[in-house]
């Protein structure tokens, strides 16, 4: 019960303030500790194919061995001072998981840039959110790019890390936290990490493969509280669902697409190269930047949605 408690308080927390700008995050201090062990590894692995994928394999062992015990240990000994101590430091490490209120700030700032017909400052705003190349987008990709990211970090950044919290609290949520940072940072598919990588990659598919899909089921519920077009949600989440090479990706961006009745992602550029990719959703409307605003109207009715399901399940389980 104690871990239910500071999960909903955690996410008060997070919808109230956000990201703690004036502190050194504890997620960057994951990155932090994935960086200095890739340099470490790849000073002491062969640069071979099973090289790379052997040391790759034991930095993403490592990464989540300690990203989960420090949370394990900093609970268990705020538990033996008082169960009060146990609860604040779990809502505390509950609240820095979740990034509600950070992912609809940093893009409203994207927004912000849009309407004042800032061209140049909103591709600066969406590259701090997005992976690709944003040097060369048009309103309209800049626009879609902001929506995109939006939707599928209301998996990512929210519904996947509160469903583990919901499981087994934070030390789940924290070892979660651990292989979606890792994929991140190292899951690309270039020279640098094609097998380093590559690990880390396959095992953030294997954990959002359940969220991804519970996130998209219930976003196509959120949709219709906030008077967008659930029908056609459901239509393309169906539909569009596995339109993206990775299995999970394309789950929430479907139903934002059908919800908002346009037509996302298609070909991006990445590190210089362009990549083909299929689109999402039908074009029954132009992408205006105004559906930023109306993503993330989605990504607040499906974070609390998901709160109240998950919270609910819990004390069911609980008290059974």
């Amino acid at each position: 019960m104690i871990s239910l408690l500071a999960l909903l308080a955690g996410f008060l927390l997070d919808l109230l303030i956000g990201d703690p700008h004036f502190l050194y995050h504890p997620v960057r201090l994951v990155g932090a500790l994935i960086s200095f062990l890739e340099k470490v590894i790849r000073k002491i692995f062969p640069k071979t194919e099973k090289g790379e994928l052997a040391g790759g394999t034991l930095m993403a062992v490592l990464v989540m061995a300690v990203t989960t015990a420090v949370p394990a240990l900093l609970l268990y000994f705020a538990g033996l001072w008082c169960v009060q101590a146990r609860f604040v430091v779990e809502m505390i490490l509950c609240y820095w998981l979740l990034a509600t209120k950070s992912l609809k700030d940093e893009s409203m700032k994207v927004y912000d840039k849009l309407a004042a017909g800032d061209l140049e400052g909103s591709r600066y705003a969406v590259s701090m959110i997005v992976g690709r190349d944003t040097a060369v987008l048009d309103e309209k990709g800049v626009t879609k790019a902001a929506v995109e990211t939006v939707a599928e970090n209301t998996s990512d950044g929210i519904i996947a890390p509160m469903l583990f919290m919901a499981i087994g609290g934070a030390v789940f949520g924290w070892f979660y936290k651990s292989i979606n940072t890792m994929d991140s940072m190292v899951g690309y598919k270039n020279d640098k990490y094609l097998y380093f990588g590559r690990f880390a990659a396959k095992l953030d598919d294997v954990v959002n493969f359940i969220p991804a899909r519970l996130s998209g089921i219930l976003m196509v519920l959120a949709s219709g509280f906030i008077g967008l077009d659930r029908a056609n949600a459901w239509k393309i989440f169906k539909r569009d669902r596995k339109n993206h090479a990775s299995p999970n990706s394309a789950q929430t961006e479907a139903v934002m697409a059908g919800a908002l009745r346009v037509q996302l992602a298609g070909d991006a550029w990445y590190f210089g190269k362009l990549y083909k990719k299929p689109t999402i959703g039908d074009d029954l409307r132009p992408v205006e930047y105004e559906d930023i605003k109306r993503a993330n109207h989605l990504l607040y009715a499906t974070a609390l949605l998901s709160l109240l399901v998950f919270s609910l399940v819990k004390f069911l389980v609980l008290w059974a």
